[in-house]
């Protein structure tokens, strides 16, 4: 059965969009930039986003959907299959991710958006992710609280903000290590998972830091 006519503009207008947000940055592009590439009018957009803010919203609505329904079944298997076990938790947020990396085709663009969002200021994008996926990131804080509960909150948090860095660059594939010949990009992913996964959980294990020095007082 064919998709119906408006789902295919929509779905066009997304991709454009994605492209150019990649490319340019969100103010950067201009609506006319995406409905020319997308090969739409101005009112298709109006009328499928109401706005560009919307229409940003919406680039990382379809694939962060995607991603966090992947991340929280894989952390629930996590939970019930290894009770209590730090490694299957932080492979349910770093093996989903590297995934959609992975395709070329559909996550390429969107991994260099999410560099965009992470570069740019805006406070609009940044609310809406706080809203919709914040959740994500304190789930799975709950869930490595319990795995090393000699951990305070604050140091907990530290670390799981430089897991998601770390594998945001990861994402990105901007490393020292690139794949080698002959080896598919789907196994070299696997294995930046795995060195990632390793690299997070002695993260986790570590000793708490030293307090920093408190200043010397002066006369």
């Amino acid at each position: 059965m064919a998709k119906p006519a408006h789902f295919s503009t929509k779905d066009r207008i997304l991709g454009a969009a994605e492209e150019l947000f990649a490319l340019h940055g969100f103010a950067g592009t201009s609506l006319r930039q995406v409905t020319s590439q997308a090969d739409v009018n101005i009112a298709a957009v109006n009328y499928h986003f109401g706005s560009k803010e919307n229409l940003v919203n919406e680039v990382f609505r379809r694939r962060m959907d995607e991603m966090t329904a992947a991340r929280m079944g894989q952390l629930e298997k996590a939970r019930i299959d290894h009770p209590g076990e730090l490694r299957p938790v932080l492979a349910a947020f770093v093996e989903p991710a590297l995934a959609m990396a992975q395709d070329r085709q559909s996550g390429g663009a969107f991994v260099r958006v999410i560099a965009r969002a992470y570069a740019e200021k805006n406070d609009s994008l940044r609310k809406f992710l706080s809203d919709h996926y914040g959740h994500v990131l304190r789930e799975f804080g709950k869930a490595i609280a319990a795995c090393v509960p000699q951990l305070s909150k604050e140091e907990l948090y530290w670390r799981l903000d430089f897991l998601a860095g770390s594998l945001t660059y990861a994402m990105a594939d901007f490393g020292l290590i690139k794949r080698p010949a002959g080896v598919t990009e789907s196994a070299h992913r696997a294995h930046a998972a795995q060195e990632l996964i390793h690299f997070a959980e002695a993260g986790f294990r570590a000793s708490a830091a030293a307090p920093a020095p408190t200043p010397l007082s002066t006369p």
